[in-house]
Formats: C-alpha cells, sequence, structure tokens
C-alpha cells in the first residue's frame, strides 16, 4: 500500500495523464487497506485511458454523473 506523500505524488502525475479530458470530474486520494489509493470521479462510464495504478497506487474509477452546484 502507497503512504500519503506516495498518494500525492501520484495524484499529480494523474493529473497531468488525464488533463484534456472532458469527463473528469475530479482526482482525489482515498483510504485504501492500510495505505492509500486514488479515485477518479467520472461524468459518464468509460474508463479507457485511466491507467489501473500510477507510480505503484492504485487508481479507482467511479462514474458519478454530471454534478450539480445545490444551494
Amino acid at each position: 500500500m502507497a503512504d500519503l506523500a506516495q498518494a500525492r505524488a501520484a495524484k499529480e502525475h494523474l493529473r497531468a495523464t488525464l488533463d484534456g479530458r472532458s469527463d473528469v470530474r475530479g482526482i482525489g486520494i482515498t483510504a485504501s487497506g492500510d495505505g492509500y489509493g486514488l479515485q477518479v470521479n467520472l461524468e459518464r462510464g468509460s474508463a479507457d485511458g485511466v491507467p489501473p495504478r500510477v507510480d505503484g497506487v492504485d487508481v479507482r474509477v467511479r462514474v458519478v454523473g454530471t454534478i450539480h452546484a445545490s444551494a
């Protein structure tokens, strides 16, 4: 499992990899077992082009749909 520093560094690499994809709604760090992983939130359902691991850190994809502001 990755520690928090590894996850933070991998998050920046993943952000650069996915830059320009219009379906990405967020990239975050999530607890995973006894360490940390990354989560990519997508608007629609295709994980094509999202790597399963970045710098040894696991990547999970979640389809969240369209995000709307709430009041």
